[in-house]
């Protein structure tokens, strides 16, 4: 799949936060690196009463923000700048849309350029505007459409969003974007399970004894308070993040690695998830709310105090699943998420069983399980801890040591931003990385009993103080099973 020659990259919610703090900068991290479509426009679309002038005024300063120190040149800069429009628009008006329109038609490579609209605005607003879209003629076979999470709040919600969308685009044309599956560490995941030959004997029920996916955030819900309040962590993070997570490391090898056979075999995943059931759901999930307390040395307020008493939201989620295929029958996945946790951070711990007979009965220290890290962030890598002996004469003396991969020192170049690398696919049309309809409705259909067993019980969400691992229950989820959560440097 090539880049296209023309390209008009359109953002509606172009003033928003996602828009300046992420897509922005990827794209001028893109230009910088000289990989944006040698004719390329950048429309943002939204209510605000700018011109191009004062837009691009407010571009510069987002991007003096929020870019790495050192990055920022005047020459791209001002490159950046100059693709730059903006159009005020209130989606209802269809006189605004037509200037919209007119000036996507304002260029004389028209019938070739690859058109994307990348929706940046409240879900419930994807169907009009591409309702819109349609309307004045601005969807062919060269334009794509990308869609933020939230699809939806639930399975219904979610078809109905899929269906709107589905009514002006081919499946093919639609890009469901989940940046977690752009940063290098997941990617790296694939080639790491299929490029490499001394794993994939081993990635199976028969030497795995269980599997962890965290997603931790030492961050509260801040600004973001009004949304969070009606998702809570399972809709925010559980339902997409973690399960798309899930499925790459427990997925099927597929024939060869493609736009649909990678997101084929992590349907059958998603497929194979042990169900919900409500006596399941009681056993093994936890979900928590955040007290206050102290992240970094600073007092952080409770959720109550930051977004009202009262609310049942759960800013805390623990599970236990099962993918009940052949493969992985019989091996416990634990999934964990929250936010004013001790530490930022997301990981896959790929925990080995023992070893299945002692032969050091009278070293000193003991044999550990081999575990594999999979740092995801903030610090991309891998890490392989093993059992070694500690040097020197006198007996065995086993101490646990790590084989450490760190992606920016070991490739000696900066790591691009799951942005960046997302929306190059999408201008070159390829949806590996993206999520299907099916997908989608898939990891809803699994996570929706939960939510429905949670509203129907009286229980609040268990308290825990900011700047901790989560409620008790998270750590007795595994205890029981003789198992606990394994930290990086655990």
């Amino acid at each position: 799949m090539e880049m296209p020659e023309t390209c008009d990259f359109t953002v509606f919610g172009g003033t928003g936060d996602l828009a300046l703090r992420k897509l922005l900068p990827a794209l001028y991290m893109r230009d910088h690196e000289g990989q944006l479509p040698p004719d390329t426009r950048i429309i943002a679309v939204s209510h605000s009463d700018l011109d191009d002038a004062a837009y691009r005024l407010q571009v510069r300063a987002a991007l003096a923000e929020h870019l790495a120190p050192g990055v920022l040149r005047e020459d791209v800069l001002e490159r950046l700048l100059a693709r730059l429009h903006h159009v005020t628009l209130d989606f209802s008006d269809p006189d605004g849309w037509h200037l919209f329109h007119g000036l996507l038609k304002d260029r004389p490579s028209y019938d070739e350029t690859v058109r994307v609209y990348y929706l940046a605005v409240a879900p419930r607003m994807f169907g009009q505007v591409c309702e819109r879209l349609d309307e004045i003629g601005a969807v062919d076979e060269h334009a794509r459409v990308v869609m933020e999470k939230p699809i939806g709040h639930d399975l219904e919600s979610a078809r109905a969003v899929n269906e709107s969308v589905g009514r002006v685009f081919e499946e093919r044309q639609i890009f469901r974007i989940d940046h977690y599956l752009g940063k290098e560490s997941v990617q790296n995941l694939l080639v790491t399970r299929f490029a490499n030959t001394f794993l994939e004997p081993l990635w199976n029920s028969s030497w795995v004894d269980h599997v962890q996916i965290t997603v931790a955030e030492s961050l509260g819900v801040g600004s973001r308070g009004g949304y969070y309040d009606q998702a809570g962590a399972l809709r925010d993070m559980v339902q997409n993040h973690l399960l798309q997570l899930l499925c790459l490391v427990a997925m099927e090898p597929p024939t060869y690695v493609d736009r649909e056979t990678v997101r084929d075999e992590k349907l059958k995943v998603l497929q194979a998830l042990k169900p919900m059931t409500p006596e399941v759901i009681d056993r093994d999930t936890v979900r928590g709310r955040y007290d206050a307390g102290q992240v970094d040395g600073e007092v952080v307020a409770s959720y109550d105090d930051e977004v009202g008493a009262g609310s049942r939201t759960e800013t805390f989620v623990a599970l236990k699943t099962e993918v009940q295929n052949w493969r992985w029958a019989g091996v416990p996945f634990y999934l964990r998420t929250g936010k004013r946790m001790d530490r930022r951070a997301s990981e896959i711990v790929v925990v080995f069983k023992r070893p299945p007979h002692s032969m050091f009965p009278q070293a000193e220290g003991v044999t550990t399980p081999n575990r594999l890290h999979i740092l995801v962030q903030p610090d991309e890598g891998m890490r392989l801890h093993l059992t070694a002996k500690e040097p020197g004469p006198g007996g065995y003396r086993l101490r646990p040591v790590s084989l450490d991969l760190a992606y920016a020192t070991a490739f000696d170049q900066r790591l691009p931003d799951a942005y960046e690398r997302l929306l190059m696919d999408v201008m070159k049309g390829n949806p590996t990385l993206f999520m299907r309809r099916d997908e989608v409705e898939a990891a809803w259909a699994w996570a929706e009993p939960v939510l429905h067993r949670w509203a129907s019980t009286p229980e609040q969400p268990l308290g825990y103080p900011a700047g901790t691992a989560g409620p008790t229950a998270a750590a007795a989820l595994l205890e029981r099973d003789g198992r606990t959560w394994q930290e990086l440097d655990s």
